[in-house]
Order: structure tokens, then sequence, then C-alpha cells
């Protein structure tokens, strides 16, 4: 993750496209719902509950970020959230198979569709990390403070002001805190979401909250595959056995041979090599190495593309050092990480959406590639975007972490109109 200023938490996995002012581009159409939206007195209370309430926000934030979100491991902080669905009064406030905390904000009798708003729960801080939140002005300190508690309380603030105003919208609103966004939990908790057949046929739009920031919108998703490659063989000392196929030098092969591929073209695609070990002493052959593999693009195609590569340069560096030995490698390759890629269609309702609302608060908007959540969705071609939750951060995904609150109540409007335009307010 990023770095200095988490403006919006993507800043550490994002790829930034050209600056659009929107006002020049904003449908007309869009630009005049919102407009009747954010005229209406209802509106204008859930923005001053937000307005009255930052420190009892800030408060949340400090309380939520005490109780531990390791990964795999966020039933803790699930039950934590259950408590403030239950409290709102949210329709099957429960926590699901997959451990994700959900409860439906009800819409118009009438309307079956529904709107997904959601903020992930974990981190990517082991079961040990010490916590001890700190708050300094409008500043809070602590791992996760930014990432993500500022998105969390940011879903739970945006609630509590839909309920002070009594807001109905003709779409349900489907609240979700999901487990499994950093790292290897690879989406697991909104990919189980869309697996369910209730869900993935009534969400008719998906909005994210994640981190800080206000400018940002993440509308392209960059998918990313990752790969854990391990070769196997006999092993053997470093003298009497040197004949035998060594793992690490075989493995430094693939890697040669899959670092001189052009990825020079269009769209940008990238091919990493995060980690790789074995063996255990300088004077033995090791019996095993393995290495981790992360190819992104937000093309899939490009995505098929290098995994091809990557076989092929497994499969022929394997057989090459086998050829004259009678203590022959093995290997395996495992997808240990699946994020397919996709985007918002600029015509798309939700895109003019997102202008006119930045238009109308005067938010000169950044649109951006990134991989998050709203990976799947957009994968699944259900219209999606990304964004942060107002304020700012930094020292993401290090003990060091950060969040300012500064700037929050612009986020959270921006947040709040947007929903709205999509639940049809």
């Amino acid at each position: 993750m990023a770095e200095e200023v988490c403006s919006a938490t993507y800043e550490r996995k994002a790829l930034v496209l050209p600056l659009n002012f929107m006002a020049a581009t904003t449908s007309p159409s869009a630009y005049s719902r919102l407009s009747a939206i954010a005229s209406q007195r209802s509106v204008h209370e859930a923005f001053g509950w937000l307005h009255l309430h930052q420190q009892q926000i800030m408060g949340w934030q400090e309380e939520l970020v005490a109780v531990p979100a390791p990964p795999f491991h966020e039933h803790t902080r699930a039950n934590w959230l259950l408590k403030f669905f239950q409290a709102a009064g949210l329709q099957g406030a429960s926590i699901d198979e997959e451990g994700n905390c959900l409860g439906v904000y009800p819409g118009a009798e009438h309307r079956q569709s529904t709107v997904l708003i959601s903020a992930h729960i974990d981190t990517v801080f082991p079961p040990d990390t010490p916590i001890a939140p700190r708050i300094a002005g409008t500043r809070l300190y602590a791992p996760g403070a930014c990432d993500n508690g500022a998105g969390i309380v940011g879903m739970i603030a945006i609630l509590h002001s839909l309920r002070h105003a009594g807001i109905e919208p003709e779409h349900n609103i489907l609240f979700v805190g999901n487990v499994g966004e950093e790292g290897e939990g690879n989406l697991r908790g909104i990919r189980h979401i869309y697996n369910q057949k209730m869900w993935r046929t009534t969400i008719g739009s998906h909005l994210v909250l994640d981190g800080a920031g206000h400018e940002v919108a993440v509308t392209q998703a960059l998918g990313s595959r990752r790969y854990l490659v391990t070769l196997t063989g006999s092993g053997g000392h470093s003298w009497t056995d040197a004949a035998r196929p060594n793992p690490i030098v075989v493995l430094s092969r693939v890697i040669t041979r899959l670092s001189k591929l052009d990825l020079s073209g269009t769209p940008r695609t990238t091919l990493n090599v995060g980690t790789i070990e074995g063996g255990s002493a300088v004077n033995s052959i090791p019996e095993q190495a393995a290495a981790r593999f992360d190819v992104r693009s937000t093309a899939p195609e490009q995505i098929i593309r290098l995994e091809v590569e990557l076989y092929r340069a497994v499969e022929d560096s394997v057989i090459e050092a086998n050829r004259k030995s009678s203590f022959p490698l093995t290997y395996t390759i495992e997808i240990i990480g699946d994020r397919p890629a996709g985007s918002l269609a600029k015509e798309s309702s939700l895109h003019h959406a997102i202008e006119a609302v930045d238009r109308h608060l005067g938010i000169r908007s950044e649109m951006r590639v990134a991989s998050t959540d709203a990976n799947i969705p957009l994968s699944l071609a259900v219209p999606a975007v990304s964004i942060g939750a107002g304020g700012e951060g930094g020292g993401i995904h290090t003990r060091a972490e950060w969040y300012d609150a500064h700037g929050r109540e612009l986020g959270l409007r921006r947040a709040l109109l947007l929903l709205l335009m999509m639940a049809g307010y």
C-alpha cells in the first residue's frame, strides 16, 4: 500500500488515469436527478447528522481498530459490527457462513432489486500484532486505522444518517462488512456474497468503501492471478551428488526466462516474483525450492497469456534439467490468488451518477484502476465502484498507520449521495 498520504487507500495499489473535471462531461439527466435528491429536506437532515456526530464517529473508529481482525480470523470484529447492525434495525442482521456481517435496510415494498454497500473488516496484521489506538486531535494512530477503519465506520455513519433522516429508498440496501479483502484472502467475502443465488440475482449495483479520501473513484478492476511454483528433488551433498538437479538453480532459470518477456504493450501488464525460498545449508543440494509469482492486468486475456508462459517455462526447465539425470525433479503450480478484471462502462448510469455527485460537491475526481472488492461485481458485469470514506491516511499496512478525520464529512456526503442515486431515492 502507499505510503506517504493515503488520500484514498488505493494509493498503494492503483494506476492513476488522466484527471477529469466532471463538470464538462456530466449527464444532464443524472445531474438533474442528483440535484432533486440533494434538495430534499431528509437528505439535509442526514447531512446534519454526519456533521454533528464527527466525534462519535471517531470514537467508533478508535473502538473498532482495537478489535483484531487478522487474515482468516475476522470473527471478533464481525461480531462487533453485528451489534451496530442489530441496533440500527437492519433486517436479517447476521453473520454468514464465510464470516461476513450483513443486514438489509429495506426499500419500498414493491421493489425487489438490491444495492450493496460494503467495507472489508479484515486487516493485514497477524494475530500477535500489538494494538494500542491513540487519538491526537483529529488523527487516530493504530494498525488498520485507515485501511479499513475509515471505510467500516463510514458505512456505519451512513447507516445512522439514513435512519435518523427517515430516508426510504426505492430499492433495498444490503450493508456488508466483508472478510477476506487483503492479501491471500482473495476477495473471499465478496466472492461468497455473489455466489449466493438470492444476492446474485437481485444485486443491481455495488458501492465499496475502502480507506480514506474523497477524490478517487476506482472504476476499473485490476485483475491478478498468483501462483506458488514448487520444485522437488532428491537433494544431496554439494560434492558427492553434484550431478543431481538443483531445484534452486532450475527455478532461477524459470525466473530468468520469464524476466525476458516483453510486457511493454497495452493494456499495461506486469509479472512479479514476490518470494523465493529453499535449501537448508550452503553445502547441500536442496530437496525443494519454491517461488510466488504475481501477474496483473486489466485485460483477462493478458493474464491467461502470462499463465501459459509460466507453465511453459516451468515445464521446459524441469524437462531440460531431468534429461541427463536419474534423480528427476518434479513440480507443482498452485493458484493461490485470483482476482478477476473488469470495468465500469462510461455510459452506465453509475458512472454518470459519480460524475453528477462530484460536480455537485465541487470535487475534482480521479478515475483509477485498482484491485479492490469491486473486482468481483465488475467481472460479473454488475455496476460497481470503490471509493474512500473521506479524510486522509498514511503508513498503510504498517504498525505506524494513521487516519486523519479532517475532511471526512465531505467524503461521507459523497458516499451518501451516490448511494441514494444508486438506490433510487
